[in-house]
């Protein structure tokens, strides 16, 4: 069993930055691909980034390559927000799995209970 945290988010200007952390407890945190997806209000839920569980490996969503940057240590992920705009506005979530790192959600199995991040115009 793994339970996460979501801390970090708030409201922010356009073109700001944001650090979003996720900490998890729980047996062998380490093990576990970690992933930050978010919801924006009457949109589905969305893949973000990835991160193996060596931090070897990332993957992110095509649109926020370049911006966004996920990281991890032994007990948190992380993902660093730069240069945010208004569409960026939604509830994020971080997530974990075994296996291989993963763009869909119904392939994580535990979530954290998300925190909102809105970007001003």
């Amino acid at each position: 069993q793994v339970r996460l945290v979501e801390s970090g988010g708030g409201l922010v200007q356009a073109g700001g930055s944001l650090r979003l952390s996720c900490e998890a407890s729980g047996r062998s945190f380490s093990r576990y691909v970690m992933g930050w997806f978010r919801q924006a209000p009457g949109k589905e839920r969305e893949f973000v980034a990835a991160i193996n569980w060596s931090g070897s490996i990332t993957d992110y969503a095509d649109s926020l390559k370049g911006r966004f940057t996920i990281s991890r240590d032994n007990a948190k992920v992380y993902l660093q927000m730069n240069s945010l705009k208004p569409e960026d506005t939604a509830v994020y979530y971080c997530a974990a799995r075994m296996g291989p790192t993963s763009t869909r959600d119904r392939e994580y199995d535990y979530w954290g209970q998300g925190t909102q991040v809105t970007v001003s115009s």
